[in-house]
């Protein structure tokens, strides 16, 4: 393929944007702005390439003489130029696919039928692929974790640049035309810059609901539709079009949700707000089946006698003329000669009155079924495959393979439910209801039993018709709000549909019974039990495994789940179908990165042993954050790097905060990403169909070792080095990120506890980020290296052949070292000067710089490079360009800072100062994209 990166186009991409950011900055702003923002960059050069104290102190006093308007104007300047490098580089990168895919062949690397390709030359068959297909679900679930800074308003305004920019890159825009869209240019960045970054109000669930909706009509309903349309086209492509015509492509694409479903840690999320977000779903995808209703109205006039229509639809068109009755009578008026667009508009008609009754709820007014709205998502779809099989029978399949097809996607894709919401609660809170309840219905003192106790009395208990029976006003208003949100689950299954609610996820799982207890919560609401020697269950649970010790205890958890007889029986009614959750940020935090990857792999492979085993299937549903530290990186490889055979053709994962931004802010990029997580399943999910390499025993031993090894030289770092917890709150933004009003969740899990438990991994890692340290990304890695390795120099070759031949410790390696390259020891020694104890912050520095140094070293020496990402340079090109402007923003943080703990204010809305810090953690958060 002769179209590669070339760093030049992206450069000039760049320079354009950032010349008409300067001319606003002349139109609009100050000149000592400029000023003082080029007198930081150099400053800052000058430092970083001499590295001598009297540089450093130039810089130091260059900040110190800005006022609080002049440093609030240089940070907005930075922010901005991030945003807009952030724009020319998605730009670049799209148009660089475009040109791949204009020469043919496999497209761009990892697409569709780049993929095809390779799975049909590795001997996929067409029968093969079919069962491969069949098994294929791609579920990212959107969460509202506070990682994301930027507004909603000023994502909307980025999103015009991009459309602007994009336009003005067609080469046949030339003159007056070109012209005008570089006055449109600068105006929709003069907007930017008018525009306040930092919310002034704390974000509520609802802000929540509506920023994770944003995306459908801006995005994902078009990318939906056109993911499933490249992969057909693909599948002709590579496979023939006589064998795609007889291939069938299920709905392998679907979204879920943990917004407004998600409790744990977060008293903000009720029972009504849970409501609120499922019936904002269900207006959001009725809103965009009417627009293609009516899209397609216009464009089907085909008129009687001159298209021949099967008896199944002229009988439909009477029945749902009987059914609507006068109301329709205007509404068909235009129609009568034209059936389709007759069809469609009644079709519109009954979505309108579908959307309607939601809208009353919305309102809190009553509304009761009018019989003209669709019942469910079964009733539209029949009435779309009927026009599909109409226009099919009479020569048009060209016709009902365009819009037609799309329409029919997206309603399997979303039904009426939009996404499934999952429910997240901690499992403590479940067994304190199950102890209350239990106490006012029997009299027992569930919390005095053991395990075994607990498991048989919870089996038995779950069985009793009609559920226990208890004084509802003699439980705590704990239980009852726990209660609670299993009643709405069972109500809002009956006004939406059974698809509108994913799984019932459990923080914190430490036990079997934590599971039954749930299904016992369920059982009080009808939900789940056994009448009429039937059993039933219209609830799912997913335990979720997040500290090292749950991983560790995995095997034990679940063979006691599995083989009790009780859960077994529900299980079995639900398909034999288990969805697992693992916890890469919790796991991360509490053992280091080295032992949570590696615990994660390895409870991979205990659960779908355990569960084929049992002639279960299991999902896992990965809970990734946007950095390495919470599981993040290119997710095609991170799939690509899971365990072999442990796929099995399904992947469920948290997509979070500035991820969602960067991910399915523009549609193009959202193509790109989610058909790179859907070919990276495809790939991983081979062993349905053939034989795969398993990993090497050898190597699997050799991670043992380094896990344990990387575990114990993290915890020595956050658990038991004095003056640690001290320096995390003193060397980093933490308590000052929590004022940034991104979210409705506390930053810690308990108020006033300043714990390494206390604290959220959100938290956590975004202040590491912040303060350019990063360390939880690596921390315990060049340590674990070099004691394996010492004394004992051939094991440098096992690790050299580790890092070529196996993907799970490449994947590993590789994100490390783009942690490695955001992190800045110089900068985060500037950070470590904030603390209160100068010998703390000295002594403790000093511990992660050196780790830090001997990371770099061991890695390379590994990978055998001579520098970080030398084998991705386009990530390292990108990195590069944002250095010159991250230091001095880090700088400025520093310095403001100290300004606000100086400040001895108990209203911070009185702190001068806080306001420009806020600005700084926005504009780091840019630069450094996936910063939580």
């Amino acid at each position: 393929m002769s179209t590669s990166y070339n760093d030049n186009d992206l450069s000039r991409a760049n320079r354009l944007l950032g010349s008409v950011l300067t001319r606003v900055l002349h139109d609009q702003t100050h000149p000592e702005i400029s000023a003082n923002v080029e007198r930081l960059e150099n400053r800052f050069a000058s430092w970083t390439s001499d590295a001598n104290a009297s540089k450093l102190n130039q810089l130091r006093n260059t900040i110190e003489k800005l006022d609080i308007d002049g440093i609030s104007g240089v940070v907005r300047v930075f922010n901005h130029y991030f945003s807009l490098l952030n724009i020319a580089e998605e730009s670049y990168y799209l148009d660089l696919r475009r040109k791949q895919a204009e020469q043919g062949g496999h497209y761009w690397p990892n697409s569709f039928h780049d993929t095809l390709l390779i799975l049909k030359d590795s001997g996929v068959t067409p029968d093969k692929l079919q069962v491969l297909l069949d098994e294929l679900l791609y579920l990212p679930v959107m969460t509202a974790h506070p990682t994301e800074a930027k507004r909603r308003t000023v994502k909307n305004t980025l999103r015009n640049i991009f459309i602007t920019h994009e336009s003005l890159a067609d080469k046949r825009l030339k003159g007056y035309w070109r012209k005008e869209g570089l006055e449109r240019l600068q105006a929709q960045i003069q907007m930017l810059w008018k525009t306040d970054e930092v919310r002034g109000r704390k974000m509520t669930v609802a802000d929540e609901i509506d920023a994770g909706l944003f995306y459908f009509p801006l995005s994902l309903f078009q990318a939906t539709a056109r993911v499933y349309r490249n992969f057909e086209r693909s599948l002709a492509d590579v496979y023939g079009d006589e064998v795609a015509a007889k291939l069938r492509i299920p709905n392998f694409l679907q979204f879920g949700s943990w917004i407004g479903g998600d409790r744990d840690g977060n008293p903000n999320v009720t029972p009504e707000t849970t409501v609120l977000a499922l019936r904002l779903q269900t207006q959001t995808v009725l809103q965009e089946y009417l627009r293609r209703l009516a899209e397609l109205r216009d464009q089907y006039s085909h008129s009687y006698g001159f298209c021949e229509l099967p008896e199944e639809f002229i009988t439909s068109l009477a029945a749902d003329r009987s059914k609507l009755g006068s109301a329709i009578f205007e509404l068909e008026k235009p129609y009568l000669q034209e059936p389709y667009r007759h069809k469609l508009a009644m079709m519109k008609f009954r979505i309108e009155h579908s959307l309607l009754k939601v809208q009353k709820h919305l309102r809190g007014e009553t509304a009761l079924h009018d019989g003209f709205g669709y019942v469910d998502v079964t009733e539209f779809l029949a009435d779309l495959r009927l026009i599909d099989s109409a226009l099919r029978s009479h020569g048009d399949a060209n016709i009902a393979n365009l819009e037609l097809h799309d329409l029919i996607r997206l309603t399997e894709t979303f039904g009426f439910h939009l996404m499934q919401l999952d429910v997240r609660q901690e499992s403590t809170r479940h067994t304190e209801a199950v102890a209350d309840i239990l106490q006012a219905a029997l009299g027992l003192n569930y919390l005095d039993l053991d395990e075994n106790q607990r498991l048989a009395l919870l089996s038995e208990a779950i069985l009793t018709h009609g559920g226990l029976v208890y004084n509802r006003a003699a439980l705590s208003t704990a239980t009852r709000e726990t209660l609670s949100g299993f009643e709405v689950i069972a109500t809002m299954q009956r006004e939406i549909g059974p698809s509108c609610f994913g799984k019932y996820v459990i923080s914190m799982t430490h036990a079997a019974s934590h599971i039954l207890e749930v299904m016992l919560l369920a059982a009080q609401s009808g939900l789940a039990g056994r009448l009429g020697g039937q059993w039933f269950c219209h609830i799912g649970v997913s335990p979720l495994f997040e500290t090292i010790d749950d991983l560790n205890r995995i095997e034990a958890v679940l063979t006691r789940l599995f083989d009790n007889s009780t859960y077994r029986e529900l299980l079995r009614v639900s398909g034999d179908r288990q969805e697992i959750m693992l916890g890469y940020s919790d796991s991360c935090k509490d053992g280091g990165i080295l032992a949570s990857a590696w615990g994660l792999s390895q409870a991979q492979r205990k659960i779908i042993a355990l569960a084929e085993a049992r002639g279960i299937k299991c999902l896992l549903f990965h809970g990734r954050g946007g950095t390495v530290g919470r599981g993040g990186g290119p997710t095609h490889e991170a799939i690509l790097a899971q365990p072999p055979a442990t796929v099995g053709g399904q992947i469920k994962f948290t997509e979070q905060g500035e991820v969602l931004f960067y991910r399915y802010n523009n549609m193009e990029t959202a193509i790109y990403e989610l058909t790179m997580g859907i070919t990276g399943l495809m790939k991983a999910s081979l062993s349905l169909v053939q034989p795969v390499k398993a990993d090497e025993p050898e190597y699997l031993s050799i991670m043992d070792e380094l896990a344990h090894i990387g575990e114990q030289s993290y915890r020595q770092l956050t658990e038991r080095t004095p003056g640690f917890l001290d320096y995390f709150y003193e060397a980093t933004p933490v308590g000052e990120i929590g004022q940034l009003n991104i979210g409705s969740r506390p930053s810690h899990r308990k108020k006033q506890d300043r714990s390494k438990n206390s604290v959220r991994a959100i938290g956590w890692v975004f202040a590491w980020a912040q303060s350019r340290q990063t360390f939880p990304a690596w921390y315990g890695i060049g340590f674990s290296l070099s004691t394996w390795c010492a004394g004992k120099p051939e094991r440098l070759k096992t690790l050299q052949n580790m890092y070529r031949d196996w993907p799970f410790f490449r994947n590993l390696l590789s994100n490390a070292q783009m942690a490695l390259s955001k992190s800045d020891m110089a900068i985060a020694k500037e950070y470590a000067s904030l603390c209160v104890d100068p010998e703390t912050g000295k002594r403790i520095y000093g511990l992660i710089a050196s780790e830090h140094q001997r990371c770099v070293e061991w890695i390379l020496e590994i990978a055998n490079t001579k520098q970080l990402l030398e084998e991705n340079p386009v990530l390292a090109a990108s990195l590069h360009r944002r250095d010159a402007y991250l230091g001095p923003l880090n700088m400025l943080q520093v310095f403001l800072l100290r300004q606000v703990r100086a400040v001895d204010s108990g209203n911070t809305e009185d702190n001068l100062w806080l306001k420009p810090l806020l600005r700084s953690i926005n504009a780091i958060a840019a630069g450094m994209r996936n910063t939580g």
